[in-house]
């Protein structure tokens, strides 16, 4: 890409409230932003130029809304990595849901580790407060995944 028309488009990004301004032509690409330096790996042989200019009166971010609290109850994690299921198969209801009077032994949910099905049992009686994890969800060990009220 031409120096002048990367030249310009600096000017542009300068005189502009824009934050970033990335280009295509071919397989050639520009990325500029005022907020840092971003690298822009080539898709091809072709040369890539990235450039990054001083931020001009970028507004403060906004505070992020607090999380709202878990219910109150005891917490059932994950005893090992592997991908949540909430049923036994796609077109089974699942396990349990928010409000489902459980007991200790009963079957909460499935964590599939290296192709094993391993169902996950509550340690609790109660009532099911709140479902922690996505059906199909990546889960980490020691990783909430339901609360009982007990």
């Amino acid at each position: 890409m031409d120096l002048r028309k990367i030249k310009t488009l600096i000017q542009l990004l300068q005189e502009s409230e824009l934050a970033e301004i990335e280009i295509k032509d071919g397989e050639e690409s520009v990325r500029l932003s005022r907020a840092s330096a971003v690298t822009t790996a080539p898709a091809a042989p072709a040369a890539a130029v990235t450039a990054a200019l001083p931020t001009l009166s970028d507004p403060a971010p906004a505070p992020e809304p607090a999380a709202p609290a878990p219910p109150e109850g005891e917490q059932v994690t994950s005893p090992m990595v592997g991908t949540f299921y909430a049923a036994p198969s796609p077109t089974s209801p699942a396990f349990v849901k928010v409000g489902d009077q459980v007991n200790a032994g009963d079957v909460l949910c499935v964590i599939e580790a290296m192709k094993t099905m391993n169902h996950i049992e509550s340690e609790y009686s109660g009532q099911v407060a709140a479902v922690l994890a996505e059906n199909s969800d990546p889960v980490e060990y020691g990783q909430p995944l339901f609360i009982i009220r007990t």
